[in-house]
């Protein structure tokens, strides 16, 4: 984030790799770009897709666990544990805990609040187009994707780059899965994720017009094709709830939360590295690679310790949030030691 990292010699022009929607939706950003500044100071963490509110009365869910969308694989949850990921220093966050503390700006900028205007959001069904430099680019149905690959519970530590933390048992299946089915070319470099506009369902995207919707994200290949990233599309044993970016979203343990798309439509393989939304809007404070790292403060905070959230206490932060034994060798020193 101090630190630019430039595309290399054979990088195609950001508008040639960029997908269109998202093209048009930063040039709206230009235009209304004076209007951001108080709403840019709130920072970001884990928001990344859309909701769904509707202009009139909006039906609102009868709690915060009552936000699951019908789900044609709902025999497949829970999925198995695979022992292998744990978290054994820290008890799971409460399931009510982490269902009214979620940011996702395009329902509401109030992580408490954010459970009551998703019920318009049809989060099912659902498809997933993959497009750019890939031998067999198509849309894929979520459900055929989710009996095709299987699924497994992992419990991951969630870091929010805004210094609080969650552990949470998250289900669904290796992204490299996806992609070794479409095949990525030698060409491909770089993965990057959309989440769908939908105003009429999202409040946050109707009256937040200074962030350029729809919500876009991006990892390496090499991170998007590593066993720890997860397509997730359940939580707790149920698939996810609405306000936790119901369908499908995407899971980086090691990286600050912003880093996992949720509701993600679509996932386009490219030569050069993709713009992402918190680092287009402050690059000052959210770099592409955006790993954890408690020795590199944030400009506004400290990054050594975290707010283990539902439990009134805080912890120090691990390196690369505790997953360097397995991602550590992904990065140069540089990556590794500054707010990249």
């Amino acid at each position: 984030m101090s630190h630019s990292i430039l595309p290399p010699g054979w990088s195609l022009a950001e508008s040639l790799v960029t997908p269109e929607s998202v093209y048009w939706s930063r040039r709206r950003f230009i235009r209304t770009s004076a209007a951001a500044g108080a709403a840019l100071a709130l920072g970001a963490c884990g928001s990344g897709a859309n909701g769904e509110t509707n202009a009139r009365t909006p039906p609102r869910p009868s709690g915060p666990l009552d936000t699951i969308p019908e789900t044609p694989t709902r025999d497949l949850y829970p999925g198995t544990r695979n022992p292998r990921w744990a978290v054994p220093e820290r008890p799971l966050t409460e399931r009510i805990v982490a269902a009214t503390h979620n940011n996702f700006y395009e329902f509401l900028t109030d992580k408490a609040r954010v459970w009551e205007n998703v019920g318009p959001f049809e989060a099912r069904p659902w498809t997933i187009e993959v497009t750019g430099e890939v031998e067999n680019p198509g849309t894929f149905d979520l459900a055929d994707l989710e009996r095709e690959f299987g699924l497994e519970e992992r419990i991951y530590r969630l870091r929010c780059v805004e210094a609080w933390a969650m552990t949470v048992p998250w289900t669904g299946f290796p992204l490299h899965r996806l992609l070794s089915k479409v095949q990525p070319l030698s060409s491909g470099r770089y993965v990057s994720f959309l989440s769908f506009n939908r105003p009429e369902q999202a409040i946050g995207q109707r009256e937040q017009p200074w962030y350029p919707w729809p919500y876009y994200e991006a990892l390496r290949m090499d991170e998007a094709m590593h066993e720890l990233t997860l397509m997730t599309t359940g939580i707790y044993g149920d698939p996810l709830k609405k306000q936790h970016g119901a369908p499908v979203r995407i899971i980086v343990p090691w990286k600050y939360g912003f880093k996992s798309p949720k509701s993600v439509v679509s996932l386009q393989v490219t030569r050069g590295r993709p713009p992402t939304l918190w680092n287009d809007l402050q690059p000052g404070e959210y770099g592409f690679f955006s790993n954890v790292n408690p020795d590199v403060p944030h400009p506004r905070w400290s990054q050594a310790t975290e707010e283990l959230i539902g439990q009134e206490r805080r912890v120090e932060t691990k390196p690369l949030n505790g997953y360097a034994e397995w991602v550590e060798g992904l990065y140069s020193r540089e990556v590794l030691t500054t707010l990249s």
